[in-house]
């Protein structure tokens, strides 16, 4: 096993090849869960004026405790001058501070008698309280957003609010997803006793589809090498990222390595140290298409799937990487002297509030039944011993 690549050599050479699939302008309203591409700076102050917080009343401090009220500063409307003297102006939420005040009383503060208005008893207003200062929040030109960020609720609220009806974001590549196998049937179809449904694509699709990559293409291809060459071409041609599900290993019928060379796809790396999984091919196209070759057996395809090509996608998208999610084994695990192991986990929070991973290993990696009913899994490095309750490990989310 000493020869085999390590998790770690492979994922760096996956990622040396993840490039850049290029930028695309869109409308505000489909940007979220993109990739920001540009830099954002405030297009002015924010607030850009002396902002009222509370309804009630805008005065001059200590020009009296009884005031004649001079009308309405509503939201949205010009600001006004507050007259000299013992008077206010009645304001909104949002308003412009008039000019001459400098302190807001909230309603529930005051008492009114047709236009005059006082403080209830004992009441003693701050000078300067309830008002939000223009450029308290940020100066026109401060950069807010920047490239790499994942456009969530609040960074679509800064994009909106600075003018940007369309934002530049990471394009996203087109996938082609490609079981292999004679056995396959439909999701839908008869089944035979010799048979069995499709599914790795569904869990590829789901894992995609959860990160934001929604162009996606899935088909079927049988065991045979003239089929495989003819349909892996056709799908090249089509695709930036080709993800294929079995037909990687060393059986007869295991024709994706050898249709891959055959249309020019150039072999970065076969097989890793790594249980499930260990059969994991990956290549480049001769236009720069990125090609993963997953193994057949559900478990080892979803997790390589999500091991491997999702970083190297995110990566491609520009995504500022996240740091590393650590939780702690809820109990001891076994590891593998000669290779890394990817244990199935259900995730939950101790009474401290810590994340622990409690272990749910599968029988074999065709058996995924009650895959999910876990969470995702946990990266064990080789070695003899085990890893003991309490030991952080790396977790990675299906």
């Amino acid at each position: 096993m000493s020869d085999l690549l390590s998790v770690t050599r492979a994922m760096e050479l996956v990622l040396d090849y993840a490039g850049s699939f290029g930028p695309e302008t869109v409308d505000l309203t489909m940007a979220a869960g993109r990739v920001l591409q540009q830099t954002i700076h405030a297009e002015r102050a924010q607030p850009p004026y002396d902002r009222v917080m509370m309804d009630g009343i805008a005065y001059r401090h200590g020009s009296g405790q009884t005031l004649v009220s001079h009308g309405i500063q509503r939201a949205g409307a010009p600001g006004q001058a507050l007259p000299d003297g013992p008077v206010c102006l009645e304001v909104m939420t949002g308003a412009v501070l008039p000019e001459g005040a400098d302190t807001v009383v909230p309603v529930e503060r005051l008492v009114r008698e047709g236009r005059l208005i006082r403080f209830e008893e004992g009441y003693e207003p701050r000078r300067g309280q309830f008002i939000h200062r223009r450029g308290s929040d940020c100066a026109a030109g401060t950069e807010l957003l920047v490239p790499g960020r994942r456009l969530d609720g609040p960074a679509l609220a800064v994009l909106a609010g600075n003018g940007h009806a369309q934002v530049c974001v990471s394009r996203i590549p087109s996938i082609g997803i490609v079981a292999t196998g004679d056995e396959l049937v439909d999701v839908g179809a008869p089944v035979r006793d010799w048979e069995i449904r499709r599914s790795n694509e569904f869990a590829l699709t789901g894992a995609l589809l959860s990160r934001g990559f929604n162009c996606i293409e899935r088909s079927v291809v049988p065991d045979d090498l003239a089929e495989t060459i003819v349909a892996l071409r056709e799908q090249l041609s089509r695709h930036d990222v080709l993800i294929l599900s079995g037909g990687v290993s060393m059986g007869a019928f295991d024709h994706v390595p050898k249709a891959l060379s055959k249309i020019g796809v150039e072999r970065v790396f076969h097989k890793v140290a790594q249980r499930p999984g260990k059969p994991l091919w990956f290549g480049v196209g001769p236009e720069g298409q990125r090609v993963f070759g997953l193994p057949g057996n559900p478990v080892s395809a979803t997790t390589c799937g999500v091991r491997y090509v999702m970083p190297m996608l995110l990566a491609g998208q520009g995504l500022s990487r996240p740091e590393p999610y650590t939780v702690v084994l809820d109990a001891d695990a076994e590891r593998i002297p000669t290779l890394t192991r990817f244990l199935p986990v259900k995730l939950h929070h101790d009474a401290t509030g810590q994340v622990r991973a409690t272990p749910c290993p599968m029988p074999t990696s065709g058996d995924f039944s009650f895959l999910a009913s876990t969470d995702g899994f946990v990266e064990l490095s080789r070695g003899d011993a085990v890893s003991p309750r309490g030991t952080a490990v790396l977790f990675y989310g299906w």
